[in-house]
């Protein structure tokens, strides 16, 4: 690393990715409040002008956002033309799409609200981007979604599905047809960010959300951790640093234009050690839980190539699995009182 004044250059792997790509320029993050979000816009905001969140607060917290000077938030949907005429009249150079309907089971239930949020909302979205002439459009698709059981392990960027298991991976996959579309047809600069089982700081138990801040939750407030299944499922958790650290790259790196690329810790972690090891964190003794598996939830292993964004990105994941839950847990506890309140099962 080399610091200069605000110069600062982070080389993975082989690839020299200057952030400083960023210096003087305006970057708007749809779902900027979310646990990716927050993480990504506290980044941007030590290099850009300006970093603008537009984000609807369905399944976020304002207190989660970054007090900073330089980010700008608005509350506000991407289904809704006026909030996007404001947030695009700045004229952003940048735009990383995060804003989602989240995740598999909400798909299941909310199908409908699903399509149009990660549908409609997505196409809106890019409508706008290619309107203002974005230098780069990066768009938060799911390495969880677009494979599937006719994929092989570990997954590979060619190697999709379109037999699929809920609608919010059908959703998902959707919004990469319509980011290829803009860039095949209008040149629109863009990228694909397939994540794997993102964890970390800024993710707030609830309902919907994913295992890990829902076990750390259930966990301090000692209850026992429900798996569905038998607990050797595996999933490749990937801390959110490192996916962040993969979206900053994917803003400026020139050879990422038009590509999808995994960003995962290419890594298995079976869900029964992570329950073991998040009880362990939190002292609790209430052990495990088990029920039926889901209908929907039909990939038993969750495995990333990363060879891709390695070769590209200069991507290297940095932070190990155990290490990402010590720092979630600390997390948990400096924020206890805000999490408690917005919590909602």
């Amino acid at each position: 690393m080399v610091l200069q004044g605000r110069r600062l250059n982070i080389i993975f792997g082989e690839i020299n990715v200057d952030y400083n790509d960023y210096n003087d320029k305006t970057v708007l993050v749809t779902g900027g409040a979310g646990c990716v979000g927050s993480n990504l816009t506290r980044k941007l905001s030590e290099y850009a002008e300006k970093v603008i969140i537009l984000d609807n607060l369905d399944s976020a917290y304002e207190w989660n956002i970054p007090e900073v000077e330089n980010i700008h938030f608005v509350k506000g949907d991407i289904l809704d033309d006026e909030m996007l005429k404001r947030v695009f009249k700045e004229k952003p150079d940048y735009v990383f799409h995060l804003a989602a309907h989240f995740a598999n089971q909400n798909s299941v239930d909310n199908p409908e609200l699903d399509l149009m949020v990660n549908g409609m909302g997505i196409l809106k979205v890019l409508e706008y981007a290619h309107l203002v002439g974005v230098e780069r459009f990066v768009y938060s698709s799911s390495g969880c979604g677009v494979y599937g059981l006719d994929s092989k392990l570990p997954f590979e960027e060619p190697d999709i599905s379109i037999s699929l298991h809920t609608p919010y991976q059908v959703t998902k996959l959707i919004g990469e047809l319509y980011t290829n579309y803009f860039h095949n047809l209008y040149g629109l600069p863009i990228v694909n960010a397939r994540f794997f089982n993102v964890f970390g700081p800024g993710e707030v138990p609830g309902k919907y959300r994913n295992v890990i801040p829902n076990f750390m939750y259930w966990s301090m407030t000692n209850q026992a951790l429900p798996i569905t299944g038998d607990g050797s499922e595996t999933r490749d958790w990937t801390y959110v640093d490192d996916i962040v650290n993969g979206l900053m790259a994917m803003g400026i790196v020139e050879e990422a234009i038009g590509e999808a690329i995994n960003l995962g810790s290419a890594t298995e972690t079976r869900v029964i050690d992570m329950a073991n090891m998040v009880n362990e964190l939190t002292g609790n003794t209430e052990g495990i839980a088990y029920a039926a598996r889901r209908d929907w939830d039909a990939k038993t292993r969750l495995l990333s190539s990363i060879e891709k964004a390695k070769k590209i990105l200069g991507y290297n994941p940095q932070t190990t699995f155990k290490d990402g839950l010590k720092k979630t847990h600390s997390w948990f506890e400096a924020n206890w009182d805000d999490i408690e309140r917005s919590a909602e099962f």
